[in-house]
């Protein structure tokens, strides 16, 4: 056996012992979904807004907020944002001030104004969410990009060229909220409230440009009001209840709206707008749902946007049946029992572009249960195949599960996160920042890629099938010019390469095609002298592949995987890749928590706990299954 191959063997029995180790009772593996400071800064803003008794979390969250602040008084999305991210620094200038910890004569404190101010202040704020929070609250008007949008737009019936679902269900759930409070001109504050008019910079422009295109979109929006019957005021008034509906329809068992803390923090704003008492049960369950989405760690406690339950227990029993894990291990058996009721009954939006399918997808969180979405399915499906062939209810998931996913798949012949053909090309003029990705949610190649795989190496299907043609068409013409592809919900470029790569090779396109060489090439040329590599977030927002001129676990991890896929023989480039990896498992640094999970361009960023683990044992176990009699 080579030097490698032992060393792969080693850190392999290594890091399934220690993932068995970690799970729970109930089947699950628990880790942080981690997203920078602008959660916990809203959940403290919120708390003292509403007065809300959680002094030791308000606190935890205050110290979590003032340890991330850098020297320059700034607070960033991702350890190479050198010049930091003015919409966090405001979020946390806010949140630290509200909270009562900080004064404004605190030197932390001074040197974030000082950035702020130095950067334009307020009115510079790209970020629609810390907008809206400053608006909700007093410290601003409510953006034009708001305010234009009128509540009548959710009255437009499904044939018009705008309608409300031609949105993505993301933009939706955090869009109504907004467009409630906006309409009434809400705002609410204490007597306690930071004053934060002196980061508005009179000499600077705090309107929006409007851009040509989105004034073009504003007479559609006129044209589709003109045909609404009725008189104004009860087209309003009808628009308004609607808009009500659509948050408590959406409200899950845990209070959350959709299972995310941002859209259920604007929605307790919105329900107060709408006249609702503060100790209204909606108000307070809704504070009970974000206030258990808390994650502790010794020495920080942080606030999860949506908990990654779901998501990372079939990831990570997927990998462990990867390594080799028998598939009547106990702990494979107890995370299909926990996947398995998690499967959804409920039509849910997704259901308006897919009609006469019957539910089968999987969400991301515990409490999603009318969300699903392809990546998380897929991932399901792989942790419960096993099962699937002998036992009939998870035979029975499976079907339905499969299904689903193949109804999924768009005109395009690719595949969306959450709902089908809901690619509007209009609505990403909205002048919002990071509309082009939050607005739609097109065909991705990530999504595309992985659902390849899965229905290539777990339900046995190629190229022999229209579908799969057309997913693999897709993917190819969506090859950038430099043989790599865009991943949307991963940084970024690697992300989505190694998905497309993986995927073609697992359907029988063969490895020789054009397509699937470019993309190899493509990482071989971009590999660290150090074996690894990795990738700046910042490729994210400027839409090429930016490098990060160090290695992260996980973008090792795919890229190794992609090149396993692509490669009959382990070649020195794959060997020094492998050995990096394993060293990786044993150091902890600023490179292994690097953020490697995208939520929106330019403004989310997601350093998922649970990476470090599952990509790499992935990458490891392809190595020595292909390889290991070499």
């Amino acid at each position: 056996m080579s030097d490698v191959l032992s060393a792969v063997d080693k850190e392999i029995d290594r890091m399934t012992s220690f993932l068995l180790q970690q799970q729970r009772q109930d089947g699950s593996w628990h880790y942080c979904f981690e997203n920078g400071i602008v959660i916990d800064a809203y959940v403290i803003i919120l708390f003292r807004i509403l007065n809300v008794q959680n002094e030791k979390l308000i606190r935890q969250l205050y110290d979590r907020i003032l340890n991330e602040q850098q020297p320059g008084g700034f607070w960033r999305l991702y350890p190479d944002e050198e010049d930091g991210n003015l919409s966090a620094t405001v979020e946390a200038y806010y949140a630290l001030l509200y909270s009562g910890y900080s004064k404004i004569t605190d030197e932390p404190i001074q040197r974030a104004k000082r950035y702020i101010q130095s950067k334009g202040g307020l009115a510079k704020v790209t970020s629609i969410l810390t907008k809206a929070i400053l608006a909700a609250t007093g410290q601003a008007k409510w953006p034009l990009s708001i305010s234009l949008i009128p509540l009548e737009v959710l009255m437009f019936p499904n044939y018009f060229p705008i309608n409300y679902y031609e949105f993505s269900g993301y933009s939706r759930v955090h869009l109504t909220p907004m467009l409630i409070m906006a309409d009434r001109r809400f705002s609410i504050t204490t007597a306690d409230a930071p004053e934060l008019s002196d980061l508005m910079d009179t000499r600077v422009d705090a309107e929006e440009p409007i851009s040509r295109e989105y004034q073009e979109m504003q007479k559609d929006i006129h044209s589709g009001l003109s045909r609404l019957i009725g008189t104004p005021r009860s087209i309003h008034e009808a628009a308004r209840t609607k808009a009500e509906q659509f948050m408590l329809q959406r409200i899950e068992s845990d209070g959350t709206l959709y299972s995310y803390a941002t859209s259920t923090i604007l929605m307790i704003f919105a329900l107060l707008a709408l006249k609702y008492d503060q100790q209204h049960p909606l108000i307070t369950e809704a504070i009970t749902g974000l206030t258990a989405m808390q994650y502790r760690s010794p020495g920080k406690t942080t606030m999860q946007n949506s908990p990654s339950t779901v998501w990372d227990t079939a990831l990570i029993s997927y990998a462990l049946q990867e390594s080799r894990i028998g598939d009547d291990h106990k702990a494979i058996t107890q995370a299909a029992s926990y996947l398995l009721p998690r499967q959804h009954h409920k039509l849910g939006d997704w259901s308006i572009h897919n009609h006469s399918i019957e539910p089968g997808g999987w969400g991301f969180s515990e409490s999603n249960t009318i969300n699903p979405d392809v990546d998380d399915t897929t991932a399901a499906l792989r942790a419960i195949h096993s099962l699937s062939r002998t036992s009939g209810p998870y035979q029975e998931s499976w079907n339905r599960g499969l299904n689903w996913v193949l109804s999924m798949q768009n005109k395009d012949g690719g595949w969306p996160a959450f709902e089908k053909n809901t690619n509007k090309e209009m609505l990403t003029w909205l002048a919002i920042d990071g509309a082009k990705s939050a607005a739609t949610d097109p065909s991705e190649a990530d999504l595309t890629g992985r659902t390849l795989e899965y229905l290539g190496n777990f339900a046995g299907l190629d190229m022999r099938y229209e579908f799969i043609k057309r997913g693999s068409k897709w993917l190819i013409q969506n090859q950038e010019k430099d043989g790599s592809w865009y991943g949307r919900w991963g940084v970024c470029y690697i992300y989505g390469t190694w998905a497309a790569l993986t995927g073609l090779v697992a359907v029988g396109v063969p490895t020789s095609h054009d397509s699937v060489q470019k993309g190899a090439q493509w990482l071989l040329s971009i590999q660290n002298p150090d074996g690894g590599w990795g990738e700046s977030c910042h490729s994210d927002r400027l839409l090429h592949y930016v490098p990060l001129r160090e290695s992260t676990p996980s973008q090792t991890a795919w890229a190794l995987d992609a090149l396993i896929a692509t490669q009959p023989k382990a070649t020195p480039a794959i060997n020094q890749g492998i050995r990096r990896l394993i060293t990786f498992m044993h150091e902890d640094d600023w490179k292994t928590t690097y953020p490697t999970g995208a939520g929106l361009p330019g403004n989310f960023y997601i350093h998922y706990h649970s990476y470090r683990y599952i990509w790499p044992l992935l990458a490891l176990s392809h190595y020595r299954k292909k390889y290991g009699d070499c």
